[in-house]
């Protein structure tokens, strides 16, 4: 089912792509950093995980148990929630003081903007194809 993919793409990203994209010279390891920044970037990753973590069990917790449908579109609902949060919280970064999406003393990089917006749509989408199935599926009584 492509929106239950589209919601499992956005999880694994979420899960794996702070540890990509941080855990490296530019982040975690730049000795330039102040240990609090870490502490801040830890608490990032971290809460990437649990969000990508949280979004798999809510899109795939039909799986392991029978649901009715509006335990389904309501499981759905909230992996979408979650499977958001990480990106658009990431969106919202740049409008602090100060902000810059990528760190210029390693050059340009990749413009994160349109990744995780990408990615919440992603969410969004899966979600909204779900629904859409699940309420093709309550019409024809199945």
């Amino acid at each position: 089912m492509l929106g239950r993919t589209l919601l499992t793409i956005s999880a694994t990203a979420q899960i794996l792509g702070p540890f990509i994209a941080d855990f490296n010279e530019t982040h975690v390891q730049n000795p330039r950093w102040p240990p609090h920044a870490r502490f801040h970037n830890g608490q990032t990753m971290s809460m990437g995980l649990g969000l990508g973590l949280a979004t798999l069990y809510f899109t795939h917790r039909h799986a392991f148990s029978p649901a009715s449908v509006a335990r389904e579109k309501d499981s759905l609902m909230t992996a979408a929630v979650f499977g958001c949060l990480y990106w658009l919280t990431g969106l919202s970064a740049i409008l602090y003081p100060g902000s810059l999406a990528v760190d210029p003393e390693f050059g340009e990089g990749f413009p994160q903007f349109w990744l995780f917006l990408g990615l919440a749509a992603s969410s969004l989408g899966g979600w909204g194809l779900e629904t859409i199935r699940l309420n093709g599926s309550l019409k024809k009584g199945i």
